[in-house]
């Protein structure tokens, strides 16, 4: 799973995916498909893509559609996002035909 997996689910599904780094800085991906780590002040050391192959947990929170209902977050593992991500509906291209 990549980073551009993450953001295209974030942006179909309208999710906000959260998840730390290895170095210990929150990063989230916004319902716009942006990645960003709010604790960075400077130009990091570290690879954002490398970084996201070392995560195992992952939240995901819904935006609220009525705002008297708090969404709570959904904790998910590497293996049921990357499932998520890959169960893209009908844009996501079909592999089951043969050549």
């Amino acid at each position: 799973m990549k980073l551009a997996d993450l953001r295209k689910l974030s942006v179909k599904k309208q999710f906000r995916i959260r998840f730390v780094l290895p170095n210990g800085m929150e990063c989230v991906v916004n319902e716009h498909g942006l990645a960003q780590v709010p604790a960075l002040r400077a130009i990091p050391d570290f690879n954002l893509e490398q970084a996201l192959a070392e995560v195992g947990h992952f939240s995901l929170e819904a935006l609220a559609t009525d705002p008297k209902k708090g969404a709570r977050p959904q904790i998910l593992s590497r293996d049921q996002l990357a499932a998520m991500a890959s169960d893209g509906g009908p844009e996501a291209p079909h592999e089951d035909h043969d050549e």
